[in-house]
């Protein structure tokens, strides 16, 4: 009972504190942080940072790295020669205990700036909050309050697709500055993918001189034409890190408390490594598989030997092995794959991949790290020490908590940052689907069916931003913030502590404290929205009708099933929406309005987003009938976006008729690109 008052008192105190910030512009305010704090209590007074000469205090931790970056942020701190004089005095408890890491209070008096912190991480996030106060240290008048902080989950991460497109060290440390200042504390370093490799490994030598390269800077042309180039290529493209390098970009993390966890993906994913090491692939041949061969013993020696290297670089408790959409098709011929197939007694190619998981952790556990998978390394049964990273969706992460798994929430629904964040037509160019802000903020990762101990697996979440069309780093920043504010608030906050409406005015001040200090960012002030069409229902002579599906649907994109097509409902930016209809078929449907009538219109609208490899119809037929036998054809209208147009794009497609009509069909003829999908809402009928 005693909790639960107290949650209540701090929901209350920061609910006054949002609705009474009347404070003047140039005073530094607790309003303006993300993410929210705990508790906020706001007291009288402010405190005034000298201009020049400001000092701090640091008790408790002698060899420390805060001091060192204390002197190097924008707040322009000296060391103070004993505690009394210090204008930011610091105190570091070193209490032990899960509950208490990276917790803090803040006290701003009018004499001084106290931190009373349980670790070094703790005291470190209390500056952070100075920092986002101060504007950057740009405000040196502060409200006087009082603080009270702890983040809610352990696990508060963001993704760097590096292997798609090469991003510089210098880049990945500009981001942790501002990770470090929304408190995101893990950043996923995705290094090898099929687009190139991007690490140096000493014993491999081909990874980095061929592996790493690409004859097209665009991923979109590289991906018609899969191919790597020796680095002296006059169209070389790409890049990696030497091992100098990642010390450097380890050694800045940890000044900025953050985790960097490598990512060497396995079984598939990997068309770079077998250009360059073709005699682990099943073929034996470059460019003709994706997955390494389980069943070779060679495989797994050069697998242990990357990973011996990597571990030797990164300090990180976990080491994420990939896992994810292996094809798995060349293993069912695979002599070698059979031969360990039929020696394990595994009944299928999902056992075969589990096999490789399973060994690859006992390597991994016996050098003292843990491994971490997407969701797909369940399939075939997951390894004993594993911890999942759900992003199909929620389902993988809830089943593997409740099998005792430790699990990081990041679905594609809502972590997903490659995802547009605003209408279509204004966006750059991206893989497709819409999460806007709002979406990324609602996500709750805990859902109503976990228990209480089931949820002690839960170690947060995660937001992914995969670079297939984000070629810039300008892009990449824009795609980032400010959805990244909205994990790093859900990952640190109460969730009764939440609000949107609040969360958007306080992104709207740290996206201009970012683009001061040189990031690109979505323009939130002049956020467009949700497809207007998709806002309200649509009246029409179809509407509620019964629809006769020549062809199914895909059950995956079923939205209200057999009534979408006549429910009134328009779709909204994506197909994700649940109110588009999805198949890899053609549409091919009868509406029956009951009786005859008068017919002058029928259409449909169609979705173009190439990325996704969702194309308008090749063509749609429209056909009229009296008695539901025989139709006649009333009007064809032909496809009129090329498949090469990256944009996301939405076309109504219909044909004018004068006409009689109790039975409607229309047909809408997949697109000729091979795994075309064909997405449309709603049939009008006027």
């Amino acid at each position: 009972m005693r909790k639960l008052i107290s949650s209540i008192i701090a929901t209350i105190i920061v609910a006054t504190v949002y609705a009474t910030d009347g404070l003047m512009p140039s005073v530094g305010s607790p309003f303006s942080i993300i993410p929210v704090p705990n508790k906020i209590e706001i007291t009288k007074g402010t405190y005034k940072l000298p201009d020049n000469g400001a000092t701090f205090y640091i008790k408790g931790e002698k060899d420390c790295t805060l001091g060192e970056y204390l002197r190097t942020s924008s707040l322009a701190l000296q060391q103070a020669n004993k505690a009394g004089s210090a204008n930011i005095l610091i105190e570091i408890s070193n209490k032990k205990g899960e509950n208490n890491r990276e917790a803090y209070e803040l006290h701003i008096t009018p004499k001084r700036v106290s931190i009373k912190a349980t670790d070094e991480a703790g005291a470190f996030y209390a500056i952070q909050t100075i920092l986002q106060m101060s504007e950057g240290g740009a405000k040196r008048e502060l409200q006087c309050c009082s603080l009270s902080d702890a983040p809610r989950f352990s696990y508060r991460g963001l993704l760097f697709d590096v292997s798609r497109h090469f991003r510089s060290k210098e880049f990945l440390m500009k981001q942790m500055d501002a990770m470090a200042l929304m408190k995101l504390n893990k950043m996923h370093l995705h290094m090898t993918n099929g687009a190139g490799w991007r690490i140096e490994i000493e014993r491999y030598p081909r990874l980095t001189e061929f592996a790493a390269w690409r004859p097209y800077r665009s991923w979109m042309d590289w991906a018609d034409d899969t191919r790597y180039c020796e680095s002296n290529y006059p169209t070389a493209y790409g890049g990696y890190y030497t091992k100098e390098d990642i010390k450097e970009i380890l050694k800045y993390a940890e000044a900025r408390h953050i985790t960097v966890i490598p990512d060497i993906e396995m079984p598939g994913h990997s068309e770079e490594v077998l250009a360059a090491y073709p005699e682990l692939s099943c073929s034996g041949e470059p460019y003709k598989n994706s997955d390494y061969c389980i069943g070779k013993e060679e495989t797994f020696t050069f697998l242990e030997n990357v990973l011996t290297e990597v571990m030797e670089l990164f300090p990180s408790e976990y080491i994420h092995i990939g896992g994810d959409e292996a094809v798995k098709q060349g293993w069912k011929d695979c002599p070698h794959c059979k031969r360990r197939m039929q020696e394990e007694g595994l009944e299928n190619v999902d056992e075969l991949q589990s096999y490789l998981i399973h060994r690859i952790e006992k390597f991994v556990n016996s050098k003292g790290h843990k491994i971490i998978g997407w969701d797909e390394i369940l399939e075939g049964g997951l390894a004993p020490n594993a911890t999942v990273m759900s992003w199909r969706g929620t389902e993988g992460g809830i089943k593997a908590m409740k099998a005792g798994h430790d699990v990081i929430m990041t679905p594609g629904e809502s972590c997903y940052l490659d995802f547009t964040q605003d209408a279509a037509f204004k966006e750059p160019v991206s893989i497709g689907g819409y999460t806007p802000l709002k979406k990324v903020y609602m996500y709750e990762p805990l859902e109503q069916n976990i228990s209480a101990e089931e949820a002690k697996h839960l170690l947060g979440l995660q937001g992914n931003l995969w670079s297939e069309y984000i070629t810039e780093d300008s892009h990449a920043e824009y795609m980032y913030y400010p959805r990244a504010f909205a994990i790093a608030e859900t990952g640190w906050s109460r969730p009764e502590n939440k609000d949107y409406e609040n969360f958007r005015s306080r992104a709207l001040g740290l996206c201009s404290l970012l683009q001061a200090q040189g990031y690109t960012t979505f323009d939130l002030a002049n956020e467009f929205g949700e497809r207007k069409e998709s806002l309200q229902p649509i009246e029409h002579l179809g509407k509620g009708c019964k629809v006769s599906y020549k062809l199914p649907y895909n059950s995956k994109y079923s939205a209200n099933g057999d009534a979408t097509l006549t429910d009134g409902v328009l779709g909204g930016w994506t197909y994700l929406d649940k109110c588009w209809q999805g198949t890899m078929k053609d549409v091919d449907v009868t509406i029956d309005l009951g009786t005859v009538q008068p017919i002058k219109y029928v259409g449909a609208s169609f979705m173009h987003s190439a990325g996704a490899w969702v194309h308008v119809p090749k063509k749609m037929d429209v056909y009229l009938s009296e008695d539901g036998e025989e139709f006649t054809l009333v009007g064809t209208v032909w496809g009129d976006i090329p498949n090469e147009i990256p944009k996301i794009l939405f076309k109504q497609y219909s044909v004018v008729c004068n006409g009689k009509a109790r039975y409607i069909r229309v047909h809408a003829t997949r697109n000729d690109r091979p795994g075309a999908w064909l997405f449309t809402d709603e049939i009008v009928i006027n």
